[in-house]
C-alpha cells in the first residue's frame, strides 16, 4: 500500500515543485490576457472570449445543479430514513410493503433504489449486517468554544430520529485549550452519557510529534481512543460509521439513521466516505451582510458539488466506516485541512477505489461571527485561507500518482489530478478574469488598428456577465425559501437587507475568495508552511 503521510521536513524537489505549481498558474493565467494584448490583441480577444463563454456555461450548468440539488435537499428530508433502516433488519417482510409502493402513482423519493437494496441483502446476506449490530460513533471537536455554541449541536444530535442506544459520543478537546473548555466537555459527557451507549471526553496532549496544530490531531487522537473502546467491548469495527462534527455543526434529525442506512447496504462500505450536505444558515440573520454572501455561496457549492458524486470530496462534518479509517490509520495529522485531505489519502489506500456517497439532509452550521465587525471580516478571511490551503493537496497527489509503482489506475489518476489543479487555479484567478480580463486589449491597444475590437470586447463581457446572472437569481430565490425563521429581535426590513447584500458579490468573490487562495498558493510557493489551524471565532448573538 502507498505510504499515506505528508513529507515532515524538507521536501524532494519534485514535491517543491509541485508546490509552486498552483501559484505559477494563477499568475500566468491571470496574466495571460495582458501578455497576449501585447502580442496580438485579436488572440488575446478570443481568449478572453472564450473563457467567459466557459464561465456562462459553468454558470449555467450551476444553475440547473442548484435546482436539482434543491429538490434532492427537499426530498430527502420528506423520508423516513429510519424507516428504511430498519427495513434492513428483516429485509423479506419489508419487501413485500416496498414492492406494493412502487405500484402507486406518488412513489417515495428513490424506492426503486431501496427495492434494489433489499433484495441484494436477501441475495447476499453474508455481505451485509443488520442495523440492531451498528454503531453510530460522533466526535465532536472543541477547542475553545462557548457552551452557548456546544450545546445547540448537542440538542440536535440527541434529538435525531435513531435509535440512541446505538450512540457513541466522543468529545474531542484540546489540551492546549482554555480550562473552561474542559470542564466543558467534561459537563457534557455527564450530562449524556445515560441518552446513548457510550460518551466520553478524551483530551489531545499538545505538542505531540510531527503533528501541525490542527484538528486533525485532535479527532485522531480521539478516534484511537474510540478504537480501543470498541476493541474492548468486542465491537467489530465494520459495524461502526463514524462521523466527525465542529462544535457547532447541528446535525439534521434524520442524518444518523440515513447516512447508517446507505452504509449498510453498500457492501463497498468500506471504500466509501458519506458526505451530507453543509448549510450555513444556523447565525445567518445576525451575521454581516458579506459574510452572509459568503455562506450562502458556500452552502449552494455544497449543494451542486451533491449531485455531482464523481467530482464530491470529503468537506467539514462527514462520515466514513472505521474499518475504513483503520486502513488509512484514522487522519492525517500533518496538515490543517485534515478533511479534504482524508479523500486523497483514501483514494491512494484503496488503490484509486474509492468515492464518496451523498448524504441529501443538511448538517447546519454557522456563518462567520465573531464579537466585533473587524474581527468577523479578519475571521472570514482567516476560515477561507484555511480552507484554500487544500492547495497543497496538489504536491501530495502528485508525488503519489507520479511514482513508477503508483497503484491508482493512470487515467483515474490525471482526472482527479487535472480537476483538482484546475479548482485551486480557477478559485485564484476566475475571478479576477471575469472582472478584468476584458478590458485589457482595450487600455493596451486603444489607438492600434484593432480598436473596434478592443471597445467592443468590455461590452460583449457585460452581456455574457449579465446572462450568467440568471444563476444568481435562482441562488437568491432558493436562499429565502432554505432561512431559519427570522429571530424576533430583526423587524421585516432586515429582509430587504437579505436581498441587498448581493451587492456585494463581486467585492467578495474578489477581496475573500481570490485573495484567501493567492494567499495560501504564496505560502506554498515560498515553503512557509501553514502548520497551525486557525479555529474560526464563534460568537452567539442573543436577544
Amino acid at each position: 500500500m502507498t505510504d499515506l503521510e505528508i513529507p515532515v521536513g524538507k521536501r524532494t524537489p519534485q514535491y517543491r515543485f509541485f508546490e509552486m505549481l498552483p501559484l505559477i498558474l494563477s499568475v500566468s493565467l491571470i496574466l495571460l490576457p495582458i501578455i497576449l494584448s501585447l502580442v496580438n490583441p485579436l488572440i488575446a480577444t478570443i481568449f478572453i472570449v472564450a473563457y467567459l463563454i466557459m464561465f456562462f456555461v459553468k454558470a449555467v450548468a450551476g444553475a440547473y445543479r442548484t435546482i436539482q440539488g434543491y429538490n434532492f435537499l427537499e426530498q430527502a428530508q420528506k423520508i423516513d430514513w429510519q424507516q428504511r433502516l430498519d427495513d434492513l433488519e428483516d429485509p423479506q417482510i419489508a419487501l413485500m410493503r416496498v414492492e406494493a409502493q412502487l405500484k402507486t402513482k406518488n412513489r417515495p423519493w428513490r424506492i426503486a433504489d431501496h427495492h434494489r437494496s433489499l433484495r441484494h441483502v436477501i441475495a447476499a446476506p453474508k455481505k451485509f449486517f443488520k442495523p440492531s449490530e451498528a454503531y453510530n460513533a460522533v466526535i465532536i471537536a472543541l477547542y475553545n468554544e462557548s457552551r452557548d455554541v456546544l450545546e445547540p449541536t448537542l440538542r440536535a444530535l440527541f434529538a435525531s430520529n435513531y435509535d440512541l442506544s446505538k450512540l457513541i459520543l466522543v468529545i474531542a478537546y484540546e489540551g492546549r485549550g482554555p480550562e473552561r473548555c474542559h470542564k466543558l466537555a467534561h459537563d457534557i459527557v455527564a450530562q449524556y452519557k445515560d441518552k446513548c451507549f457510550y460518551a466520553a471526553a478524551v483530551e489531545h496532549p499538545d505538542g505531540l510529534p510531527y503533528e501541525v496544530r490542527g484538528k486533525g490531531g485532535n479527532i485522531t487522537y480521539a478516534g484511537k481512543f474510540l478504537q480501543k473502546f470498541l476493541k474492548k467491548q468486542g465491537i467489530d469495527d465494520e459495524q461502526v460509521l463514524v462521523t466527525t462534527l465542529d462544535s457547532d455543526n447541528r446535525p439534521h434529525p434524520m442524518y444518523l439513521a440515513y447516512a447508517m442506512y446507505e452504509y449498510i447496504r453498500d457492501a463497498e462500505r468500506n471504500r466509501r466516505a458519506y458526505q451530507p450536505i453543509a448549510l450555513y444558515v444556523n447565525n445567518i440573520w445576525d451575521a454581516p451582510a458579506p459574510m452572509r454572501v459568503l455562506a450562502t455561496g458556500n452552502s449552494f457549492f455544497t449543494i451542486i458539488n451533491a449531485t455531482r458524486p464523481h467530482t464530491l470530496r470529503n468537506f467539514a462534518a462527514h462520515s466514513q466506516g472505521m474499518g475504513s479509517l483503520r486502513r488509512t490509520k484514522l487522519w492525517s495529522v500533518r496538515t490543517i485541512v485534515e478533511d479534504g485531505h482524508q479523500y486523497w489519502r483514501s483514494w491512494f489506500a484503496f488503490d484509486g477505489n474509492y468515492d464518496v456517497t451523498p448524504i441529501y439532509v443538511p448538517i447546519y452550521q454557522d456563518a462567520v461571527l465573531a464579537e466585533t465587525y473587524s474581527k468577523t471580516i479578519k475571521a472570514q478571511f482567516v476560515q477561507l485561507r484555511r480552507w484554500a490551503y487544500g492547495a497543497s493537496d496538489i504536491a501530495y497527489v502528485a508525488s503519489k500518482g507520479l511514482r513508477k509503482d503508483r497503484t491508482v489506475p493512470f487515467w483515474g489518476f490525471w482526472a482527479h489530478f487535472i480537476r483538482l489543479v484546475d479548482n485551486h487555479v480557477s478559485w485564484a484567478a476566475a475571478p479576477l478574469i471575469i472582472t478584468f480580463g476584458a478590458w485589457a486589449p482595450l487600455f493596451i491597444n486603444a489607438d492600434s488598428q484593432h480598436s473596434i475590437v478592443a471597445h467592443e470586447l468590455p461590452q460583449i463581457a457585460s452581456q455574457l456577465q449579465f446572462l450568467a446572472m440568471f444563476g444568481l437569481f435562482i441562488t437568491v430565490f432558493l436562499t429565502f425559501k432554505m432561512l431559519p425563521p427570522r429571530p424576533e429581535r430583526y423587524k421585516r426590513r432586515r429582509n430587504i437587507f437579505m436581498l441587498a447584500q448581493w451587492l456585494f458579490m463581486p467585492v467578495t468573490s474578489i477581496c475573500y475568495g481570490a485573495a484567501a487562495a493567492f494567499y495560501s498558493q504564496v505560502r506554498l510557493f515560498s515553503g512557509k508552511y501553514l502548520d497551525k489551524f486557525d479555529v474560526t471565532v464563534k460568537a452567539v448573538k442573543k436577544d
